[in-house]
């Protein structure tokens, strides 16, 4: 961490030589952007073609004992998100193992086999899939505040094979960091962090119907809006238990890496955006993600990696934000939502008033061209 500059460090520094490479319980991955259990990664020839978009890991639909009924309609695009009523994988297991899984193989790519859900699940299905997988996942997506559920499909998974065993944590009713804990405790090797969120609704103006099917109409959210929820659990996991940890949840460009790393995470995965701007998505998220290191000084991923775990959270910032005029294009979006008039934009550019400033940070994070900031020298109180 005490290499390469912070984020705001000027001007980008050209031909810096990036590795993306990352490590993840010892499995090597050339990028830090792996598939996420979806759709994306149905069955083998979908895995392959993530693989070929510039996937740095695999991670496989989740198998369980019973392939899934899944209900349809299943998927919709909303403002900012996306929902799902998806359950597991919709192929009975037998066929992931005699097609799917040695066709994923032949990528050549670290495959992880998510898994669910019970532990007489897991100990059935560990065994069968070791002969494909370097790492398992499984999946608690439907397990509440109780560990022991969870507790015993760690359990039942360490005692039937020698790869590592990570856990993908649903942040439904839990408290992240104790579930954190109590994977820990049974034997996790990892963790990945978080799963979709719900349930939720989203509704067809012109019938009045749900866009989910089945059951009560409802479905889980995914995409950009989940971002920030899942930044919050990384943080919380990372801060947490010594495991490492793979941010999972609204990744759909490079600065989102970044920031996943930021709070701890030692890669990412990426499903939503995958569906929406198909299979290249992964290698074009890689490279932005090598850009923002390039341009900040960075030579590495784990440079940056919990950077966020050690900065001081602020009570108040002791002065108003600082005007660059010369980078200020009159947008007038300061103005038009500063709540306190403290901004206002006179011939085309844009005047703060810092006697009715009240340092709330709104328009530093609407500006566009990023002419108004902190001051690198204003006072942190604490809270």
């Amino acid at each position: 961490m005490s290499r390469g500059r912070s984020p705001d460090a000027g001007p980008a520094l050209p031909d810096v030589p990036v590795d993306l490479s990352v490590e993840v319980c010892g499995l090597t991955f050339a990028n830090p952007v792996l598939t996420a259990a979806g759709p994306p990664v149905r069955d083998g020839a979908a895995i392959l073609a993530c693989a070929t978009g510039g996937a740095g890991g695999l991670v496989a639909k989740t198998i369980s004992r019973v392939a899934a009924d899944v209900p349809t309609p299943n998927m919709a695009e909303i403002a900012h998100g996306f929902l799902n009523t998806e359950l597991w994988s919709e192929l009975p297991p037998e066929q992931w193992l005699k097609r799917e899984l040695p066709l994923a193989r032949s990528a050549g790519v670290p495959l992880i086999v998510s898994l669910g859900y019970t532990a007489e699940d897991i100990a059935w299905l560990a065994p069968r899939v070791r002969p494909f997988a370097d790492a398992l996942e499984l999946s608690t997506h439907y397990i509440g505040e109780d560990p022991g559920p969870m507790q015993d499909a760690i359990r039942a998974a360490k005692d039937a094979v020698d790869i590592p065993v990570l856990v993908k944590l649903s942040p439904l009713g839990r408290d992240m960091a104790r579930a954190a804990e109590h994977a820990a405790e049974a034997g996790a090797d990892g963790l990945v962090a978080i799963n979709s969120f719900g349930p939720c609704m989203a509704i067809d103006l012109e019938t009045g119907r749900s866009r989910m099917g089945g059951g009560e109409g409802y479905g889980w959210l995914s995409g950009p809006a989940l971002k920030p929820l899942a930044l919050r659990c990384v943080y919380d996991v990372a801060r947490t238990v010594d495991l490492p940890v793979v941010g999972c949840g609204g990744v759909s460009r490079g600065t989102d890496v970044i920031e996943m790393a930021m709070v701890g995470a030692s890669a990412v995965q990426v499903c939503t955006a995958a569906i929406l701007r198909g299979k290249g998505v992964f290698g074009k998220i890689a490279r932005e993600a090598g850009e923002w290191l390039a341009a900040h000084g960075y030579t590495r991923l784990d440079e940056v990696r919990g950077m966020a775990l050690g900065s001081p959270v602020p009570g108040h910032v002791a002065g108003p934000p600082v005007l660059d005029v010369d980078l200020c294009n009159g947008c007038a979006l300061c103005e038009g939502s500063c709540v306190y008039d403290a901004i206002h934009v006179t011939g085309g550019k844009a005047e703060l008033d810092e006697e009715r400033c009240e340092n709330c940070g709104l328009c530093i994070t609407r500006c566009r061209p990023g002419a108004l900031m902190w001051s690198p020298m204003a006072a942190v109180l604490p809270a």
